[in-house]
Order: structure tokens, then C-alpha cells, then sequence
């Protein structure tokens, strides 16, 4: 049995956009006592907490935004942003293009304006953004001397075209960039990822080999490789299959919840 499962959320635990199947919390049930469940995602805390809720693990750290923010019932164990500097920057690159700046700081997010792709992360994440001015979220960010946990480009198709290999050759060494798809661009802090927030939540006696992960996309890639058991569902990207232990069926299909249903035996 493996001390501890770790599980991205979108495209993986959840059978739908944003919802854990009753399945999938009977199975989590059934082996919560005796394995840490840990969820691990982009997603912001307001983001996780209700699906935390529904498995009742709501006594389990959460892994936000790809690592960079670290929670335990509420208190930060770790927490790395991205410079205000920075943030000023790619705002300047975006000037003139057809993209908007999702910015997110602890459990706060602020858009310019409200959108197709907004009004689908409200409904998706159970979240609410504040709507202002870019400019004004900046200056009162770096009046509070705090940055962003993650920032999210919403572009067009065109403008992400473009953004994309200018924001490689700029940032490459400062920012984790991940192009979810045509036309988002997920930023994040270079220096953590979902595996070195996993590495901060293992006690003393505990190795990689003692968990066990799900995922599907390219931001996996880094923990299904190193832990124990990396597993995929079968919607994940070729990559992240090729890198994989085993892979399980669809997360439409709950893929984790038959996986531990079929595997880990109390």
C-alpha cells in the first residue's frame, strides 16, 4: 500500500469539468485512512477546497498552482512568486495583442475584463475573479510588495502564436511556461514544480517510492516519472503515457477511482 496518492485534478481525478464522481469518493473513502490523499494542480485554493470537502480530506495539504503555493488547513508552507518586475514585463510584451493577464496571488484573482474563457474558469473552478485594470492590480501588488503565484495569458490563437517563442527566448530561465492549448499560456515560478511541492509534504521516513501519482498533462510529466508509481489515465498526452507505469482508463471514465478500486488493496 502506498503512504501517500497524489492526484491532479483537471483531465484527471475529476469525471467532469469540475466535479469528483460519488465513485471516486467512495474509493478515496475507502483507503483515506490509512494513505495520505493529496491533490495536486494549477488551480487556485478556492479551486481545490470544495473538492477537498467532497472527499473529506479537507485535513490533507493542497498543492496550488503547480507547486508555488503550499497549504496545510489554511496556513502557507510554502509560498514562491513570480517578481512584480516581471509581471510589468510580459504585461509590456502584450501590449498591441489581442491577450489578457489572468493574475493570481494567494487566493486572489484579478482580470481586466470579463470573457468566454473567464466566465468557463467561474463555472469550471467555482471561483470569482475581481475585474480591474491590470495596471491598477500591478501598482497594488508592488505597493504590497507580493507578486503573482501564477499568471494565465488568454489569448487568441494569433497572439499566442507570437507570445509563445518570444516568451521562451525572454523568460526561459526565470518562468515555467505551459501552453494548455491554443490559446493559453499558463506562467509560473521556475523554481517549483508539483514534484518539489510534493518533496516538501514527505515526512523524514518517507521516500518517492512510497507514492504513487495521477496525471495527464505535460506539467506531470516531472512527478509520474519519479515517484513510485506514476500513473496516467488514458486522455493524457502521448508524452505523459510514454513516461507512465500504467495508464488507466479516461477521466470522463473515472480512470483513478477504477485504478485504486483495482489496485490498492487495504
Amino acid at each position: 500500500m502506498y503512504r501517500i496518492l497524489c492526484s491532479d485534478l483537471d483531465g484527471t481525478l475529476l469525471s467532469t469539468k469540475s466535479d469528483v464522481s460519488d465513485y471516486a469518493i467512495k474509493q478515496i473513502g475507502r483507503i483515506k485512512n490509512k494513505t495520505r490523499i493529496i491533490l495536486v494542480s494549477a488551480r487556485m485554493p478556492s479551486g481545490m477546497y470544495y473538492i477537498q470537502e467532497s472527499l473529506g480530506i479537507t485535513n490533507q495539504p493542497i498543492i496550488c498552482y503547480n507547486g508555488a503555493l503550499v497549504l496545510s488547513e489554511n496556513k502557507v508552507l510554502n509560498s514562491v512568486c513570480i517578481p512584480i518586475h516581471i509581471v510589468k514585463n510580459l504585461l509590456s510584451l502584450c501590449n498591441g495583442l489581442q491577450a489578457d493577464l489572468g493574475l493570481y496571488h494567494s487566493n486572489e484573482w484579478y482580470v481586466p475584463q470579463t470573457s468566454v474563457r473567464v466566465e468557463k474558469e467561474i463555472k469550471y473552478t467555482k471561483s470569482t475573479p475581481t475585474i480591474e485594470k491590470t495596471t491598477v492590480t500591478i501598482a497594488k501588488w508592488e505597493e504590497q510588495e507580493v507578486g503573482a503565484h501564477k499568471i494565465m495569458l488568454m489569448c487568441s490563437k494569433e497572439s499566442a502564436d507570437i507570445l509563445m517563442p518570444m516568451l521562451e527566448k525572454k523568460f526561459k530561465e526565470q518562468l515555467n511556461l505551459y501552453r494548455s492549448n491554443d490559446t493559453l499560456i499558463e506562467i509560473a515560478p521556475i523554481a517549483v514544480s508539483k514534484l518539489s511541492a510534493i518533496k516538501l509534504l514527505m515526512d523524514k521516513n518517507e521516500t518517492l517510492e512510497d507514492i504513487i501519482a495521477f496525471g495527464d498533462n505535460y506539467n506531470d510529466i516531472e512527478m509520474l516519472e519519479n515517484v513510485g508509481c506514476g500513473v496516467a489515465v488514458e486522455n493524457a498526452r502521448t508524452e505523459v503515457k510514454k513516461i507512465s507505469k500504467h495508464i488507466t482508463s479516461k477521466n470522463t471514465e473515472d480512470g483513478v477511482a477504477r485504478f485504486i478500486e483495482e489496485h490498492l488493496v487495504i
